[in-house]
């Protein structure tokens, strides 16, 4: 970390110079494990092996750097660290399931299976890796292996300190890689038995070719289930207890939840805080009117959310509300003070130059490190005379353990960059104004680097703007005001029923979540409420938690616990009625079959009072149809018009939202020639498909238990 460290400090150029063309994983602030909970130790449970928290913090660091260092970040906010924590969670799921599995019938990965997918070089993961040809794109071995040969003979006496960690990076990285394509192999191998197993044959494969191909037009008429008031349909409970019964697995809980009710007080700047912003932006930009040099300490004094760097920048890299006021706006003159309701602040800016300049530079460079100051300015120069006396720029660097190979730079990596320093707005000048083919030393803190630009190509206007934005904050004293308003409430409503009794009336919303799980990270969606979500899978029904300061500081939360969901099934009294519903439309479906049954023309259906009536056309065996006229989906249609003759009427058939009939009154084939190995091929690309949901049967029938909210 300390060599990300050192590399963002010196700016996103020396990210891009190392060359780190990686695949983006999730991103986000670095995170710390909490305490043990209560002398617990383990954070999960898979088929009885338990995950500790120390292994489990171990996978989540692992994946992290991994993150980091792909996206040259030094820390992971919150929201993306979650990400990652279940990203680990259920990679390790997964895998202890497969790997259970594939022991019991003999599967296994081979080193020398992971060195022939290497050698192919097409694997989806590889071609996530750095080691890619910078013309094809295309995974690398011999970069790979390039690598590894010199990682394996790093000297770390000879090189810069920032070289030495990040080549231990980046051999960390590939042994991630390694044991990912382990892993991600052996399930292959899984998925691949289970998809064999359903095979497919000529005649599968032509009703396949059928049931897509061939079309049906139709004229359709039905009586709606809702032309039957409910009150006269009786649905008794024992009925409902039958088809709980008939239905119980799909009420299946796989692990246990909590029935909440939560309020979320959200403070928000007052009037006054709204004016105080306002005052505040119309003096810096009075300010910045008198201001000629120093830029980045005055923005930086202003406490304004854009900072200064001393580049031109695409007008795309600025505020989109500073980019559309741009052409509006003469050199040196100040635009402001202005709201903008996009992000709810007040601003000011300065255009200080306008120029044209490349978004794509080729440049090749020589890092000099040396153990004094003294001697690294020495050495240095001693290179930089070398070369502008005609020695060879790659042999140089090749002495110092570089390449000296020129790469191609976005202009993209540094524009986005959240704060540039002055060397590293040093070394990006030089590479912006340097002329073509001409070499210049530049000190860069502790080291020195020789630089030659190669190319420039995509020359754009460019902008450098001192910008003042300052959002619209709460102050202290409005913050303190909600507090003591929202704690008095609280502390006067100690149980559910006062929480739902009061609130509306003393100007605050209940908002009820049934079936919460512990896994779900933040309760209405709210960042920072772990101590909230640790209270609801420790409290007892009916009880109410403590006030919580949650959010960026600035959400204040109460959470009660209604109901503990055991896991298991569900009580048939929290899905009753949605049986019933579903009983009662069974029931009005068979009082208008039972009225026409015996109908054998499509003209009787329509003659019935609340008919409907509809045509569609395009209709296929195996697609749902979508009836207009009763906002529904209905697969029975495709069926019962695959099996009507040309010009026919069906029998009366129940739908989703009514009976139906209908006549087909043209039916016709696509121009497509049937292919019987095609057919086969895509049936079983479907099979492989439905062995992938394998894994999710295994995770339903698995012992796994989730308890990282103790910890984490």
């Amino acid at each position: 970390m300390a060599t990300l460290q050192k590399i963002r400090s010196k700016g996103p150029l020396l990210v891009i110079v190392i060359g780190l063309a990686l695949f983006a994983f999730i991103a986000g602030d670095a995170w710390k494990i909490l305490q043990p909970h209560q002398g617990k130790q383990d954070v999960g449970v898979v088929n009885g092996k338990k995950l500790s928290v120390q292994e489990y913090q171990k996978l989540v660091d692992e994946y992290s750097e991994v993150v980091k260092l792909t996206n040259g970040l030094s820390s992971l906010s919150e929201e993306q660290l979650n990400n990652i924590k279940d990203v680990v969670w259920n990679t390790y799921v997964t895998n202890e399931l497969v790997a259970t599995e594939a022991e019991k019938l003999g599967l296994t990965v081979t080193d020398a299976e992971i060195e022939a997918i290497i050698d192919e070089g097409t694997n989806p993961i590889l071609m996530q890796t750095p080691f890619r040809n910078p013309q094809t794109g295309m995974f690398d071995k011999d970069m790979l292996k390039k690598f590894l040969v010199d990682y394996a003979n790093l000297s770390k006496t000879q090189m810069p300190a920032q070289y030495v960690e990040y080549y231990q990076k980046m051999g960390n990285f590939w042994k991630f890689i390694e044991k990912t394509l382990i892993q991600s192999t052996l399930a292959e191998k899984y998925q691949s038995l289970l998809a064999k197993s359903l095979i497919s044959n000529p005649v599968e494969a032509e009703n396949e070719f059928k049931a897509r191909t061939e079309q049906s037009d139709l004229l359709l008429t039905g009586i709606p289930y809702a032309s039957i008031s409910d009150t006269t349909v009786q649905v008794s409970d024992e009925e409902v207890k039958q088809l709980y019964e008939k239905r119980k697995e799909q009420f299946k809980q796989s692990v246990e939840t909590r029935n909440i009710s939560y309020i979320d007080v959200h403070v928000v700047p007052s009037d006054a805080d709204r004016s105080a912003v306002q005052k505040e932006v119309t003096e810096y930009s009075n300010q910045l009117g008198n201001t000629d040099s120093d830029f980045a300490t005055f923005i930086r004094s202003t406490g304004s959310t854009v900072s200064y760097a001393d580049i031109p920048v695409n007008r795309t890299a600025l505020p989109e509300d500073v980019a559309s006021r741009l052409d509006s706006t003469s050199i040196k003159e100040v635009y402001g003070p202005y709201y903008n309701a996009g992000d709810d602040s007040y601003n000011a800016f300065k255009i200080l130059a306008k120029t044209t300049a490349p978004d794509s530079i080729e440049f090749r460079q020589i890092q000099v490190y040396a153990d004094t100051e003294e001697k690294t300015t020495t050495l240095s120069d001693s290179i930089y005379n070398a070369l502008k006396n005609g020695a060879d720029f790659t042999e140089i660097a090749k002495i110092y353990g570089q390449t000296g190979e020129s790469m191609w730079v976005d202009a993209r990596s540094w524009e986005s960059a959240a704060n540039i320093d002055n060397d590293n707005a040093r070394m990006i000048n030089a590479l912006i104004e340097q002329p073509v083919k001409e070499i210049s030393n530049i000190k860069m803190g502790q080291m020195n680097v020789i630089l030659q630009v190669m190319n420039k190509k995509a020359m754009k206007n460019k902008y450098k703007v001192a910008i003042v934005k300052c959002p619209v904050e709460f102050s202290k004293e409005t913050y303190n005001d909600a507090y003591n308003k929202f704690s008095q409430f609280v502390a006067q409503n100690t149980t559910v029923e006062e929480l739902q009794k009061n609130a509306e009336e003393s100007g605050y919303t209940i908002t009820p979540r049934a079936y919460f799980r512990s896994d779900e990270h933040y309760i209405g969606g709210i960042q920072s409420t772990r101590d909230a979500l640790k209270w609801v899978f420790e409290a007892k029904e009916g009880e109410v938690s403590p006030l919580y300061e949650c959010g960026e500081n600035d959400h204040l939360l109460v959470v009660a616990l209604e109901k503990i969901n055991p896991k298991g099934y569900v009580n048939i009294n929290e899905v009753a009625e949605s049986l019933r519903s579903e009983i009662r439309k069974d029931k009005k479906a068979d009082i208008i079959m039972a009225r026409v049954k015996d109908f054998n023309s499509i003209d009787q259906m329509k003659a019935e009072k609340d008919a409907k009536n509809d045509t569609v056309k395009h209709v296929t065996f195996n697609a749902s149809v979508y009836v207009s006229v009763f906002r529904s989906s209905e697969p029975a249609i495709g069926a019962y018009a695959e099996k009507t003759e040309l010009n026919q009427a069906s029998a009366p058939f129940k739908g989703n939202a009514g009976v139906f009939m209908i006549q087909v009154y043209n039916k016709e084939k696509s121009a497509e020639t049937f292919d019987v190995k095609k057919e086969e091929t895509t049936l079983s690309r479907m099979s492989t498909a439905n062995a992938r949901q394998c894994v999710y049967e295994l995770r339903e029938k698995g012992n796994i238990e989730d308890q990282r909210y103790l910890f984490f």
